[in-house]
């Protein structure tokens, strides 16, 4: 396989040429946020499977070329885990690319394992071991050595191929259009939207606040998000989300309270505390119909209810069992927790998950459909198949 690395806007036009025509591009990128609310993109990735090319975005100013490669809707796009990737396209040019496909999701439906990582399903699929050594680059430094460019290029060298033998196994299977409900959420712009009024469901550590206390850390939470989105700076860097949380909990109504609130430094108390005190004043006033609901706060269950999980949770795992995937890749336990108490706008009720599991569990609870047991093997039957 031919390799680059590209440098100039010279060598990046003769690249997207030789790309132009290819029915597919493995992509990955290199990013750095750890000073920074948004990534910072350092490095593209790139493969058609006969070329491998680094592109490099901190010398290159002129990067048209390449978007009209990379929005081209006659090439798949494919990454592994391809989120944060994505999520960068997002930011900087406000479009994502499609059509793709996501190895990671597809290795899940596949059965070879849940949230599997690049190097593990190279080993798997390719029987290769990737080099390890570079995980943590810092890469905005330059110039990159050798070492570190070839660490880089890996991630797309094998993906092209991973990609090929993948959808080959989901034809097999019949499955190969199960996965468009995951990729379309991809390439959804919403899916990586961060509105600041909705910040406090991110926020580690609010599970037992309820009520005018989650009032507040909507305030607080989305006063941060903010900030850091217009500062370009962390949110930790702002406030800890523990520090929210027990601003929400105890809600201080003047500076002295606020000096006991663990984590608040004195600075940070002189130069916002006014505006915190305002913030859980305002909040706590408002009407509690406008309260937000944690729709994800633990459901309390009756034990009837508890051992309908228990028996909705073993059907998963035999449903999992039968079509050679993990449980864990259909549904959580808390995922079935909230099926039984009511909840039906969950990941279980979409796509190829609600095909292999959903319905089945939903006629369970209707009644039309029981485990019983046959010859010692739990089987589901059922007076209807499942729609």
């Amino acid at each position: 396989m031919l390799e680059r690395h590209i440098q100039t806007e010279q060598q990046l036009i003769e690249l997207c040429q030789q790309l132009a025509d290819s029915p597919w591009l493995a992509l990955d990128t290199e990013f750095v946020r750890e000073k920074t609310y948004y990534p910072q993109f350092c490095l593209l990735q790139i493969s058609n499977g006969e070329i491998a090319a680094s592109v490099d975005p901190l010398q290159i100013q002129e990067l048209g070329p390449l978007l009209e490669l990379l929005y081209d809707e006659r090439i798949v796009k494919v990454f592994h885990a391809g989120r944060q990737d994505l999520e960068i396209f997002h930011n900087l040019w406000g479009r994502l690319p499609k059509p793709l496909f996501d190895t990671q999701l597809a290795a899940s439906l596949l059965g070879l394992g849940d949230q599997i990582g690049y190097g593990n399903l190279v080993e798997q699929l390719l029987n290769h071991t990737l080099e390890k050594g570079h995980s943590r680059t810092d890469w905005s430094r330059r110039p990159l050595d050798e070492a570190q460019l070839r660490y880089a290029l890996d991630d797309v060298i094998y993906l092209g191929e991973i990609y090929l033998k993948l959808k080959q196994q989901l034809q097999a299977q019949g499955r190969e259009g199960w996965l468009q409900d995951d990729f379309d959420q991809l390439t959804n712009p919403d899916t990586y939207s961060n509105p600041p009024q909705a910040a406090w469901k991110r926020i580690k550590g609010r599970q037992p606040l309820k009520g005018v206390q989650l009032a507040v850390l909507q305030a607080l939470a989305a006063w941060r998000e903010q900030e850091a989105q217009q500062a370009n700076r962390p949110k930790r860097w702002i406030l800890k989300d523990e520090v929210l949380a027990d601003l929400a909990r105890r809600q201080p109504g003047e500076l002295a309270q606020l000096e006991k609130i663990r984590g608040l430094e004195p600075g940070t108390i002189k130069r916002r505390g006014e505006l915190l005190l305002k913030l859980i004043a305002d909040a706590r006033a408002l009407p509690k119909e406008q309260w937000p609901r944690d729709k994800r706060r633990a459901i309390r269950l009756d034990p009837n209810q508890e051992a309908l999980t228990d028996l909705l949770h073993g059907c998963l795992r035999l449903l999992a069992e039968q079509n050679n995937i993990t449980a864990a890749a259909l549904a959580g336990r808390k995922e079935i927790e909230a099926l039984v108490g009511g909840e039906r706008e969950l990941e279980l009720m979409h796509g190829w998950r609600r095909v292999i599991a959903g319905n089945r569990l939903l006629q369970i609870l209707d009644g039309e459909c029981w485990p019983e047991l046959e010859q010692g093997r739990l089987i589901l039957s059922a007076r209807n198949q499942p729609g």
